[in-house]
């Protein structure tokens, strides 16, 4: 296991590349670095991973997090698409005794998943501070994956991490919040405030732990059947929900909605946010296709 001194990762304020070089954020990638150095130590302690565990990293930068949390599991695979963040990590790790971290100069978007080598039985844990700008396609990704996965413990600006985790009812419950929800628990373990960051984004963050081995109860309802109610529902959030159905999908007819509605025990004047993720687990598997009940 790698040494390492707590708290002093000698990143904290420091806005160069090392050898008195300024360092300057691709704004292409959405480059926004941990400088607080109180974070990554909460980062650690909140996600609680075991010292067997292996972990992927998605963008470690320059190490804030990366640095700390190798000397407290087995094995890290830090994908980072900034082949200058890279290559400085890569040369800095054997100086601070650091030898079981793996650095992959690639696209996170790109990368293989399954070229993760994992011993029997183990899954894949996941942490990192995501680029806002491709949050969306990493999640789905994840997901696509998701039977190598434990938990991911992620950084999201706080807009996203809202919906990740909204109640029914409020402003961000929404179609993001169910098919997540569908897969994985969600939960926010951390508000960071936008002064932690360089440069300082427009928004604060929130830390939100996605875990996979705790998908919704689904009884029986398939991913493609709940992925398009669930769509058609929220395809037009201020109308009704039978109005926001109706002509989604051709072979949902009114006449066929206004039924299944009926089957729920749901009215098909409310919105689709009133729904709670029981609610829309029973009315996909009415419109189901293969429902031999539907019509």
């Amino acid at each position: 296991m790698a040494q390492y001194t707590k708290g002093k990762t000698g990143l904290a304020r420091d806005r160069s590349l090392g050898q008195g070089r300024p360092f300057r954020p691709d704004k292409r990638l959405g480059q926004h670095f941990l400088v607080d150095p109180e974070i990554p130590d909460k980062i650690i302690a909140l996600a609680g991973f075991h010292p067997s565990d292996v972990i992927l990293e998605i963008g470690p930068g320059r190490g804030a997090l990366t640095l700390p949390l190798s000397r407290s599991v087995s094995r890290i695979i830090a994908v980072e698409k900034d082949m200058r963040l890279a290559d400085r990590l890569q040369k800095r790790l054997p100086t601070l005794g650091i030898f079981n971290v793996d650095i992959k100069n690639q696209d996170i978007l790109r990368f293989d998943l399954d070229t993760i080598p994992l011993p029997p039985c183990q899954k894949i844990q996941v942490v990192g501070n995501l680029p806002y700008n491709i949050s969306t396609p990493i999640l789905g990704k994840l997901i696509r994956h998701r039977r190598r996965l434990g938990r991911a413990v992620l950084m999201f600006q706080r807009e996203v991490a809202e919906r990740l985790t909204a109640e029914p009812s409020t402003k961000g419950y929404g179609a993001m919040t169910l098919l997540i929800r569908y897969h994985a628990r969600s939960a926010r373990l951390l508000p960071v405030f936008r002064g932690s960051f360089y440069p300082a984004p427009k928004v604060d963050s929130i830390l939100v732990e996605l875990d996979f081995e705790r998908p919704y109860p689904a009884r029986g309802v398939k991913e493609d059947d709940f992925g398009k109610t669930v769509k058609g529902a929220f395809a037009h959030r201020r109308k009704t929900l039978l109005n926001s159905l109706k002509g989604f999908f051709p072979p949902w007819t009114p006449d066929l909605l206004l039924k299944a509605m009926k089957q729920c025990g749901i009215d098909p004047g409310r919105r689709a946010e009133t729904l709670s993720m029981d609610e829309f687990l029973d009315l996909a598997k009415i419109l189901s296709v293969d429902n031999p009940q539907r019509d």
